[in-house]
């Protein structure tokens, strides 16, 4: 027993022995393998921490509010801020679909504030997938000073920042963004670089003072200014807004510029060999889905520059439309509508080798509209809905300035943007002379030309395609025209500008201080005053004032009237040419001829030619005695016949050849030609005397007796009834009397002279051709 009881000692000492050992080594093996214990904490710090992660619950909602991780973590002393670094921020949103995502390599918490600042450069992805990779490229900012709310998710800074999305970057200075309602503001010094989605979109570039990106408006606001370029495009205004239109292509959401809208804003849009320019205090610039402009409105001072190789147009109105086309990605003026004061002016450009520019034309009408012809660089058609005035403006001396007032407008253009017809309506036209002509007219010493004005109810013209000059015009309905003192009325005119011809038809009517004319159809030179009337003349020409004679065959008292088939007149209505039944008549003398020509300047005179007929009358001479019972003496007519007239006022004597018959009260003369001489005194037509020649035929009757004188010549004097009549050898001169048909006397002679209103008669003879009488008894 006693020997097993050591044993049993010896066994316990040995198992206590392992234990001991056992013990030390697993303590050491744990020295080992002992973390370090912490260096103690600044007065500072309240706490700190390693790779830190923080998450701020939201309510039952199944992801946070938002989850704070760092890679260390400091707490001040007294608990109001948590310096963070290398830190990141996720900030979801109330779906839990997605979450704008925060990082930088420094960062302050401000727990109680719910606020994380980061003074260093920092970066924000906005709208990131909660699971897998973005769809597109997430926005992106980059900046320092940036302030983030971490139970909004509102981030701002005031200091340069940088930014990239899906087909675009820009920079500012100073950003604001809040994921509630989607809205970016980037605050000053923007510049935005962005390619919309489309197959043919372009780059476009955003500049603006400041910047406001409503997402859920689909609006960028630019204020107080801003600028959008787009290649050769620039839009630029007050107070900015950017429509952005939204679609689904694919499942897939697609913004796209739509409209921009702009307060007193402007724009160009600059191609080669044509550049537009417009501005509005309201402008409103439509895109298509390229970002192409297919539609500009202009609100109050609306106004549209357009300028080509040949021409530049300008249209200004309180409204104006322009409408685009798009061919070959680009935007091509198509058309322009103006209303409220609408104004189109239309100034040409010098062309080399072109030797003068044309018009400046100007249209003004309230409510007007513009077709361009293919291609956007000139002008097809112009159109007025309503009252317009046209205005054509020299740029030449020896161009009209023209003014054209009326309804309903149509203008069309020939390729150069030249005018190529007009057409309105209730129209009322003012043409002034060229300052060539009048600087003629100055050195002449004549007065400048009048100022023409013309109406009627409709008006056509025509221009010259080559030189934009008018060259012919025609209005319809009631017609009028006014130069100075020369008027002229008909249903139609014509003006042939080239010529400056007017031509009047169809109820034709022109008249000035000399007279007036009537006829089916008037043409008239406007320069000269030189007209031809055709068809059914009538003519009216007052007496000369300035004249010295007084003839009332031509320059009496009284208007000098006409009718004819055709009328020219020349020379200031001084020279007049009628023919074709001609009747002319002054007071009571007519003369009657196929063609007469009359002289009212130079020679004074006036020639008739076929069947002409000549009545003068005269009335009796007042014997100064005053006794209103003394009846006066009946007038007495003179009827002269002959295929030809020539009649001179200086000498008072008409001319008549070619055979001549003269008939007068108890006078009938015959004969191949004959001079009568019209009194030189007295306010009528009165004959003095009459030479007849070439086989004289004179038939003198009364008291009962026909007395017939043949000879070579006669000679009449109407003072004291003398008739002469005489031959040369070997012809003698005849007189017959006979009482009621039979022979009385029967007389010859060289020459024979016959007192009427005695019946003396006296007869010289020769020796060797001595008189013969015979004389006729009565038988009982």
């Amino acid at each position: 027993m006693r020997g097993t009881r050591w044993l049993l000692l010896v066994a316990i000492a040995a198992i206590l022995g392992g234990v001991v050992i056992q013990y030390r080594t697993q303590q050491k093996v744990n020295a080992k393998q002992a973390v370090a214990r912490p260096s103690p904490l600044s007065d500072a710090l309240n706490a700190a921490a390693d790779d830190y992660e923080y998450n701020k619950k939201n309510g039952s909602a199944p992801c946070p509010l938002y989850h704070i991780k760092a890679h260390k973590f400091e707490q001040s002393s007294d608990s109001s801020h948590v310096d963070l670094t290398n830190v990141e921020l996720k900030m979801y949103n109330k779906s839990c679909t997605g979450y704008d995502l925060s990082k930088s390599a420094a960062a302050t918490f401000f727990a109680n504030d719910n606020r994380l600042y980061s003074e260093g450069e920092a970066e924000i992805t906005l709208n990131l997938p909660m699971q897998g990779e973005p769809k597109h490229t997430p926005i992106s900012v980059r900046s320092s000073g940036i302030t983030v709310d971490t139970v909004t998710g509102r981030a701002e800074t005031d200091r340069p920042t940088t930014f990239t999305f899906e087909r675009g970057s820009g920079k500012a200075v100073g950003a604001f963004y809040d994921p509630p309602s989607k809205e970016l503001r980037l605050k000053s010094a923007v510049e935005v670089d962005w390619t919309p989605e489309g197959p043919n979109a372009k780059p476009l570039k955003i500049e603006a003072s400041s910047l406001a990106y409503h997402e859920s408006l689909n609006e960028v606001d630019l204020s107080p200014w801003g600028k959008l370029t787009r290649e050769n495009t620039q839009v630029e205004g007050e107070n900015v807004v950017i429509h952005l239109e939204e679609t689904k292509v694919n499942d897939e959401v697609r913004r796209t510029l739509k409209q921009v809208h702009a307060i007193h804003g402007h724009g160009t849009d600059t191609y080669p060999n044509r550049n537009v320019q417009y501005g509005a205090d309201d402008l409103l610039v439509d895109f298509n889905e390229d970002g192409v402009i297919q539609k500009i409105a202009g609100q109050n001072n609306a106004r549209l520059v357009s300028t080509g190789q040949t021409a530049e147009t300008t249209v200004t109105g309180n409204h104006v439309d322009l409408d685009f086309t798009i061919d070959k990605k680009e935007s091509l003026l198509n058309h322009v509508s103006a209303t409220g004061n609408g104004v189109v002016n239309e100034r040409p450009l010098p062309v080399p080798g072109q030797a003068k520019l044309g018009e400046t034309h100007i249209l003004r009408s309230e409510n007007l509209e513009m077709k361009m012809r293919p291609g956007g660089h000139e002008m097809e058609s112009v159109v007025t809905h309503g009252p317009g005035i046209l205005e054509f403006l020299p740029n030449a001396g020896s161009d009209h300035h023209r003014i054209v007032n009326g309804n309903d407008f149509l203008i069309a253009y020939a390729p150069q943007n030249h005018i190529q017809s007009f057409h309105g309506g209730a129209v009322k036209t003012q043409t002034e002379a060229t300052a060539d002509e009048n600087k003629l007219r100055a050195q002449k010493k004549e007065p400048a030309r009048p100022a023409g004005f013309t109406t009627s109810r409709e008006l056509t013209a025509h221009f010259d395609p080559k030189t934009n000059k008018l060259s012919s015009m025609e209005q319809n309905g009631d017609f009028t025209y006014v130069e100075g003192d020369r008027n002229a009325r008909a249903q139609k005119a014509t003006l042939d500008s080239d010529q400056n011809l007017i031509v009047l038809d169809s109820a034709a009517r022109m008249w000035d201080a000399t007279g007036s004319t009537a006829a089916d159809r008037i043409r008239m030179n406007q320069t000269t005053g030189d007209f031809t009337a055709e068809g059914n003349v009538n003519s009216s020409r007052m007496p000369d004032k300035a004249g010295d004679s007084n003839s009332q065959m031509l320059s009496g008292d009284e208007p000098l009237q006409a009718q004819a088939r055709r009328m020219v007149s020349t020379n200031r209505n001084t020279a007049i040419h009628y023919e074709g039944n001609v009747v002319m008549w002054q007071g009571a003398n007519r003369i009657t001829a196929d063609v007469v020509d009359l002289d009212r300047k130079d020679k004074k005179g006036l020639i008739a030619d076929g069947h002409v007929i000549n009545n003068l009358w005269e009335t009796a001479k007042d014997d100064g005695k005053g006794d209103p019972q003394k009846k006066a003496a009946p007038a007495v007519l003179t009827v002269v016949k002959a295929p030809h007239l020539v009649y001179t006022d200086s000498n008072r004597l008409a001319h008549y050849t070619g055979g001549v018959d003269l008939n007068r009260p108890g006078m009938h003369v015959t004969s191949t030609e004959l001079r009568a001489f019209l009194a030189e005194s007295g306010s009528d037509s009165r004959l003095d005397k009459a030479f007849a020649d070439g086989n004289v035929l004179i038939v003198n009757t009364g008291k009962g007796h026909t007395r017939t004188g043949t000879g070579e010549h006669s000679e009449y004097y109407t003072a004291d009834q003398k008739v002469i009549i005489r031959s040369p050898k070997p012809k003698v001169a005849k007189l017959v009397d006979t009482v009621k048909g039979a022979p009385h006397v029967n007389t010859q002679a060289q020459e024979l002279t016959y007192y009427a209103n005695d019946d003396r008669l006296l007869v010289n003879g020769s020796p060797s051709q001595p008189v013969e009488s015979q004389i006729y008894r009565k038988n009982k």
